[in-house]
């Protein structure tokens, strides 16, 4: 059986402890046909290209 907490957590407790939950900027990487930027390990969205 899990723990269970006896009182609720507070907003600015719930808060500071997601303040360092932040979301990131994916890494983009050049297609190898087109040149225009894209994710790495996937298909190009304007050529379609993967690895040509």
């Amino acid at each position: 059986m899990a723990a269970v907490p006896k009182k609720k957590h507070s907003h600015g407790r719930t808060t500071r402890r997601r303040s360092t939950f932040k979301a990131s900027i994916s890494a983009l990487s050049k297609c190898p046909s087109c040149g225009k930027l894209k994710e790495p390990h996937k298909s190009c969205p304007s050529c379609g290209a993967y690895k040509s």
